[in-house]
Formats: C-alpha cells, structure tokens, sequence
C-alpha cells in the first residue's frame, strides 16, 4: 500500500489535478527550448545531459510455435538499469531488461505466456484492454506465489489495437508497475496490415512514464508530485534518430499516477488510433493529453522536416521528453488513408449506471471508495448479463478537493458519450477502456458486455488510488 501522509496525499492529488485540468481541450502548439526542466528533483542524483542518449526501441519476442497457438516465457525478476549516469538503479523487469519485451500477437490466434515469478513476492499480470477469460484477467488476488509460474492465455479475438501489461497484484499493483512491471502487447490484425501504415522499424512504440530518483539512485514510492523524472523507453530526454519520412509512433502513458500533455514541436503529428485501435480516419492534432494507462498513436511526418532538423515532444509542464534527429530522404511506401474502418455501432443500452470515485480523508490514511465503500474483493458491485448494452455515469465525487481521477474498465472497451452535458474532447475519440475524469465532473460511457462470464474489476487507473481502495468488481452473468 502507498505509504504516503495525508499532507503528502492532498499535495500529491491537487498538483496532479492541476496538470491534468490544463489539458481537456486542443490548445494552440507550445514550443519548449532543450533543456532540463523537470528532469530532477532537488536532492537527487543528476539526470544525464539532455538528448546524450539514443532512447532504445523495446525488442520483439519471438514465440514458440505450437499448432495455432503462440508461446511465450517471461520471467518476473529483480534486476538492475543504468538509468541516471553511474548509477544502477534497483528494478522489476519483464525478461532480462527494464524496458520489457513487445508481444506481438494476431487477431484470432491464441497467445499463451507463461510468466515465471523470480521474486520474492507475490505478483501477477493483466493484459490491460484485452477481452480475456476472468481467469487470464489478474485479478487482484488471483496470483503467481514466489518462485511458481503462471500460463495466461489470451484468445485475441479483438480488432488491432495497442495494449499493455503489468502488475495487478491487490494493494501492490502501483509500487510493482513503479519498478518497472510494464510493457507493450500489440494485437495485429489483416485489416489494418493492408492499410499501408508505416510497419517493421518504421512502427516504434515509446512507454512514457516518470520517476523519483534518491540520490543512490534508487526509484523512491513517495510522493507522485516529485517524480518529476520523465523516461521514455526507460531513459531521460533521450534523442532518437529518424528517417525524413513517415513513422508510426504508439504511445503508452506507463506513469503509476499522472498525466502527460504532449505537443509536438516541428513536425506535423496525425493521430490514428486510441485504446481499441484505429480511429474511424485520421485527425491531425497540435496537442494530446494522456492519463495514466492511455495508449494513442500517431503517424509523424518526418519527410515533411529537413534533413538534420530536430523535433521536440515537450510536455510543457515537465519540459523536452525526447528529441527526434531528422536524417536523410529515404524511400517511404507508406501511406495515411482518408478513411480506416467504422467503429462497431452502438447497441441500445438497455440499463445506466452511476458510478462515483471519491476518497474518504477522515482517518489517518486515505482510503479510496467507488460508490462510497472500499474495495472488497469478496464482493460484488454490478451483476450484468451477458449481451447488455449499458450507460456508466462515472463521477469524480472529489470536486471539492480538487483530486483528478481516471476510469479503467476491465473485459471490454467503450465509447465515451460526453462529459458533463458537453461533447467529447478528441483526447476521448474511438474505443477507449481509460478516460480522465477532472475533479466534480462525469464523463458518460456506453459499453457492451458480450465476453466472457465471471468477475471483473473496474477502478481508478491512478495505481495508487485503487491500491488504497478505489476499485469494485463487475459480475457477468448468462
């Protein structure tokens, strides 16, 4: 659980709020010079000079064949990363590196991943926006007992999407994703392979996350307000080197609780797709705001910048996250089109629901409630039918305080409908299973329940939040 004061919860959840408000709305493109604003926190070890790292791209795993089934082995270990210089920084990792490996998966054929658990702890793993068996799920007490190994399954019956996995063990799910229990999982689908998007090393996926650094060098759970570090694919302000032409960027907000606001600065940035895959057309975008637990992609143009040219993606609160190095013309195949693929249509939802996130502050220690009661994992919240359609009123009930919160759905993705009586934002466009909810407001949601039986949780996405209790569970029923 999050040993955090309640003076150190209130500051932590009002200066997160505050960078998540500034960002709802398209805002005019910001321009942030190189430099190292918000790269360090006072009294920690020095972050490296800006843009002296080639940020790495995450391997790909290749699977062990076995019929129509694809296998995978990952162990869960303690290790060690170079990520501030001279230091080695204490870590969890997904295989033998702290940017853990891609799976990359295809609609219809099975995937099985056998995680090893190396430490000395429980944990397990959820496969974030997949539409999974309640037995493949993680849920928070279904776990991998030190020294066991667990086969998850995943069936991949959804549409190309990006998605991700890590920790969700009950009340250690923030601090095991914090050390570094995160990676990509890319569903590839025949559909969107004929699309002619950038593919192979023009498709690069960048994990976004920030960090506090003591000055050992050691990741510290404390406060989320001074984890000011930002790393992309595990380095601080990193550069990377690009062809002058088009690539196909997937982005993951990876950070435990936090939100990024990212513009791009020199280089057109054309947003494709969100959670559950492509968006139904292109739409370019001058800025994004990502909660913790989104995914967006985008297609940049490079072939539109000089060669030897330099492009900035800034947060303009945290400062430069990475640096792209334009270099020569080469030949670029790929193409953009007008149009991708209709979402599914809307089903008639058949039942509403409200739902409340809030914190009661009244005793030493905060604790999270959804509809005013903690999480119990003995106990049911909504018991739905397979095959309903229906309507979430998700509120955050802290207004007051001024807490931002976000929505995480297991099972199955939905469409957001508006936000308070107004329209969507673009930031909520396409199938989504995170959405940000502002201190006082409710972001209304429909979504079809026509997986899998059993149970299923649905939380805040501020780790730290639903490891105090700021989670429920959902029962499908035949």
């Amino acid at each position: 659980m999050p040993n955090l004061t309640r003076m150190q919860f209130l500051a932590a959840g009002t200066a997160v709020a505050g960078g998540g408000l500034l960002a709802l709305g398209e805002r005019e493109p910001a321009t942030a010079a190189a430099g190292t604003k918000g790269v360090a926190t006072a009294g920690s070890a020095a972050a490296p000079a800006p843009f002296t790292e080639r940020m790495p791209v995450p391997r790909v795993l290749e699977p062990e064949r076995d019929g129509g089934l694809d296998r995978y082995r990952i162990p869960i270990r303690p290790g060690t990363a170079q990520i501030l210089p001279g230091l080695q920084t204490p870590v969890y990792t997904y295989g033998p590196d702290f940017l853990a490996p891609v799976i990359r998966a295809r609609t219809g054929r099975p995937v099985t991943v056998t995680f090893a658990n190396l430490l000395d702890e429980v944990t397990n793993v959820h496969l974030h926006g997949g539409h999974v068996p309640a037995g493949m799920d993680g849920h928070p007490l279904d776990v991998i007992q030190p020294g066991a190994k667990r086969d998850y399954t995943y069936p991949n019956g959804q549409r190309a999407s990006t998605l991700w996995f890590h920790s969700h063990a009950h009340m250690m799910e923030g601090e095991h994703t914090y050390k570094g229990l995160h990676g990509f999982y890319i569903i590839e689908d025949p559909v969107e392979r004929g699309m002619g998007l950038p593919t192979g090393d023009y498709d690069v996926p960048i994990l976004l996350r920030d960090a506090q650094f003591d000055a050992a060098g050691n990741l510290v759970f404390g406060n989320p307000a001074l984890r000011t570090t930002v790393l992309a694919n595990g380095k601080v302000q990193p550069y990377f080197p690009v062809e002058a032409r088009k690539y196909r960027i997937r982005l993951l907000n990876a950070a435990v609780e936090g939100v990024f606001q990212l513009t791009l600065d020199g280089a057109p940035m054309v947003q494709i797709a969100s959670d559950g895959g492509l968006l139904p057309a292109p739409v370019p975008r001058t800025d994004l705001t990502m909660c913790s637990g989104e995914r967006v992609e985008l297609v940049v143009d490079f072939g539109r910048c000089e060669p030897g040219s330099q492009v900035l993606l800034s947060d303009p609160t945290r400062g430069p996250v990475l640096r792209f190095d334009v270099g020569p013309r080469t030949g670029d195949d790929s193409r953009v089109p007008d149009r991708f693929r209709p979402l599914p249509v809307l089903p008639r939802a058949t039942n509403t629901r409200d739902v409340v996130l809030s914190f009661d502050l009244s005793g030493p220690q905060p604790v999270g409630l959804v509809n005013g009661r903690p999480y119990d994992p003995n106990r049911v919240d909504f018991v739905i039918r397979r095959g309903t359609t229906e309507i979430w009123n998700v509120t955050n009930g802290d207004g007051a305080m001024g807490f931002l919160h976000d929505f995480h759905m297991h099972l199955t993705m939905f469409r957001v409908l508006d936000r308070t009586g107004a329209p969507m934002t673009p930031n909520d466009a396409g199938l989504k299973d995170t959405v940000l909810i502002p201190p006082g407001t409710t972001v209304r949601v429909q979504a079809t329940f026509d997986g899998f039986l059993g149970r299923y949780a649905y939380h805040c996405h501020f780790m730290e939040h639903a490891d105090v209790g700021m989670m429920a569970q959902m029962e499908i029923v035949p």
